[in-house]
């Protein structure tokens, strides 16, 4: 990605994730980056495929750290816990893509079905593997389904502790609760 888009990138992001899609401008998203329009359309052909463009690789990157995580780890509560290690990072690192990822996950605009969709492959990955781990006895019986969901919930859990807590957020602080709440419950008795 070269200079220019990036900057329209993080701009947009940011802009999105304070005033929401619909609030925010090409002319807002141009004066913010400080390029005329016809550079910004040069980059992407409208405010959408610069939403698209946004959701696709925040979802990349969340899907990408998962796969590269959970194969290090034969046992699949190892696995469980890089997970929600991997999510509290990228609220943490990422609070503006998952703010507005959330944020449109409701709706029947095209916007929302993608956002939809993207979370609900993401979900999928995780049900897999907590799916292989109920087959092998290594967590407990349950439905997968429901598991995936509240594996999920904890970006969301993360980002309303990050918001409430600002400058006090930490990392380690919120993995050790979950752990003791969340990766505790998926264990095997």
């Amino acid at each position: 990605m070269n200079k220019t888009k990036r900057k329209i990138f993080e701009a947009s992001m940011k802009l999105f994730a304070e005033k929401g899609y619909e609030n925010t401008s090409i002319e807002e998203i141009t004066a913010t980056v400080g390029v005329a329009k016809g550079t910004l359309y040069y980059h992407f052909s409208s405010k959408e495929e610069i939403f698209d463009f946004l959701v696709k690789e925040g979802m990349k990157l969340l899907q990408n750290s998962l796969d590269i995580k959970t194969s290090k780890y034969e046992n699949y509560i190892d696995k469980i816990k890089a997970i929600v290690l991997i999510q509290i990072k990228i609220v943490n690192k990422y609070e503006d893509i998952i703010t507005i990822l959330l944020s449109q996950f409701y709706g029947s605009e095209k916007r929302n079905q993608k956002c939809k969709q993207y979370i609900y492959e993401y979900i999928n990955k995780i049900e897999e593997i907590v799916q292989q781990g109920i087959n092998v006895g290594q967590i407990k019986q349950g439905d997968a389904k429901i598991y995936a969901s509240e594996i999920y919930g904890l970006i969301g859990s993360s980002l309303v502790y990050k918001i409430r807590e600002q400058e006090n957020f930490d990392l380690s602080k919120v993995y050790k609760e979950f752990e003791n709440t969340v990766i505790k419950g998926l264990r095997e008795k």
